[in-house]
């Protein structure tokens, strides 16, 4: 005869262990910030995209853990990004924010996601500021530090032995760094340094100056909506073709679609390009494109990679509760990344190869960035140096 105390521990057992279950399988959080609304909202959704393909492809978990994401708009307004993530880092025990796309939201969200303990992983932003003395241990980057995408065009440009250039950016940090960037490597006459309002939509007056002072060569940063609007009046004031035009985020996936034949045959920089000769490159190409129709650009790629990042980290780390473990585990990148080559520095950026990347028609009519050279090796940010973490 069984005892009514066997009962009870038998039952006090089972309950625990159905409890300890449970608790195993709660999900990780994750908040993913990025722009919705607004000229950018291209580039956000295509970071929001890549990144839930990557859990997708794991089925519905990171690290064998069940994943909860919440999707957050910033609708690229420092406030209003501030206001959101604060509600969910202080009321959701987050275990990961990843985002956003724009350096100035980065600059607003970065002290409440890591005042809150949540590790915060960056798939695009990269001011030079957090890669310096404002570096921190649960901060991460899967693209690059601001300037450097940037350096790749001043360093061809100066290859090219181009003697004057006009440049332009928008009037936020992003920008400085942009054109910073270029010019670290670029030592000829800079004609005109111009910083556009993040709004704007009209470049007459811009193309119009640079019809009449006849650069060697034209820079521009110019993301998003930006970079559609200024990629097309330059096609239209007639100087597609007869002075070279070096970009960065300015043609590229997330604009290309509405730019279209105006961008064939312009220059920009990245770590990667939709034609990168990898497996899993490819791999992911044609899966983003089955799931969303369009091609996926570097803010797709490097969403995903942040993902399989911290599928890496927590699979290694048993979980996502002992933060130490994953931040150890984090600065591993024990991940195949889809551009190849990929580590991290002491300060969270990435070091890898960059490159020259040119837009060109597909044949199915579908436009894309494609490699053209290999401009940098290994390359490592130069802020690392200013960053106390070892």
């Amino acid at each position: 005869m069984i005892s009514k105390f066997a009962l009870c521990l038998g039952a006090g057992l089972f309950a625990l262990a159905a409890a300890t279950a449970a608790q195993a399988q709660e999900p990780m959080k994750i908040g993913v910030v990025s722009v919705l609304t607004g000229p950018g909202a291209a580039l956000g959704q295509q970071l929001r995209d890549g990144f839930q393909l990557a859990v997708d492809k794991n089925g519905g978990k990171l690290g064998g853990v069940p994943v909860q994401i919440t999707v957050i708009d910033d609708e690229l307004k420092p406030d209003v990004a501030v206001g959101k993530v604060r509600g969910f880092v202080e009321g959701g025990k987050v275990d990961f924010v990843v985002g956003p796309i724009f350096s100035n939201i980065l600059g607003a969200i970065a002290k409440p996601v890591l005042d809150s303990g949540a590790i915060l992983i960056s798939p695009n932003a990269g001011p030079s500021t957090m890669a310096g003395k404002a570096c921190h241990e649960n901060f991460f980057v899967t693209s690059y530090q601001n300037d450097q995408v940037h350096e790749v065009l001043g360093k061809y440009a100066q290859d090219q032995g181009f003697k004057r250039a006009y440049i332009i950016a928008p009037n936020y940090q992003a920008g400085k760094d942009s054109l910073a960037g270029f010019k670290n490597h670029y030592k000829g006459e800079i004609v005109d340094e111009v910083y556009a309002p993040l709004t704007s939509m009209d470049f007459a007056s811009d193309l119009a100056k640079i019809a009449s002072t006849k650069p060697d060569v034209v820079f521009a940063f110019l993301p998003g909506g930006l970079g559609v609007n200024f990629v097309k009046q330059w096609s239209q004031a007639g100087l597609q073709g007869k002075i070279p035009f070096l970009s960065a985020f300015t043609v590229d996936e997330s604009t290309l679609p509405a730019q279209q034949d105006a961008a064939v045959g312009l220059f920009g920089g990245m770590t990667w390009a939709p034609n990168m000769d990898n497996p899993q490159s490819k791999a992911f190409v044609a899966a983003y494109e089955a799931a969303y129709k369009i091609v996926p650009g570097s803010y797709a790629m490097q969403a995903y990679d942040a993902a399989m990042l911290i599928d890496s980290a927590v699979k290694a780390a048993g979980g996502a509760g002992d933060k130490a473990k994953v931040r150890a585990e984090l600065k591993k990148a024990n991940f195949t990344s889809l551009r190849g080559k990929f580590k991290f520095n002491t300060n969270g950026y990435p070091i890898q190869d960059f490159y020259l990347v040119k837009v060109a028609k597909r044949p199915d009519g579908k436009f894309q960035t494609e490699i053209a050279q290999k401009v940098f090796t290994d390359y490592a940010d130069p802020h690392a140096k200013d960053c106390a973490l070892k």
